[in-house]
């Protein structure tokens, strides 16, 4: 069993920074998915960005240039350093990882953009 503990969120000004983290304790040799997703109120949860086992990655257009996916395989950690944050960025955060038969999310992080 996998369990995720994310970390890092808060309330920033606009054009500020926040990197959230996301610990996993237990194996995850199987893995092969590192997500960040975040849902605003009122909105579907939407992914935000992606790496891969081979460290390909993938953002959402509306983050592109200002988000950065990264993970520490030694100390299985997943990250996200958000750059020039905007109000519409506000949304509760969650890493996901997940593998061929797994499929584990963790709580969730609150970041708020104030304008």
């Amino acid at each position: 069993q996998v369990q995720l503990v994310e970390s890092g969120g808060g309330l920033v000004q606009a054009g500020g920074s926040l990197r959230l983290s996301c610990a996993a304790s237990g194996s995850i040799f199987s893995i092969n998915g590192m997500t960040w997703y975040r849902q605003a109120p009122g909105k579907q949860r939407e992914l935000v960005a992606a790496i891969t086992s081979g460290s390909s990655t993938n953002y959402a257009d509306s983050v592109k240039g200002r988000f950065t996916i990264s993970r520490d395989n030694a100390k299985n950690t997943l990250y996200l350093q958000m750059n020039s944050l905007k109000p519409e960025d506000t949304a509760v955060y969650y890493c996901r990882l997940y593998g061929l038969l797994e499929d584990y999310w963790g709580q969730g992080t609150q970041v708020t953009v104030s304008s």
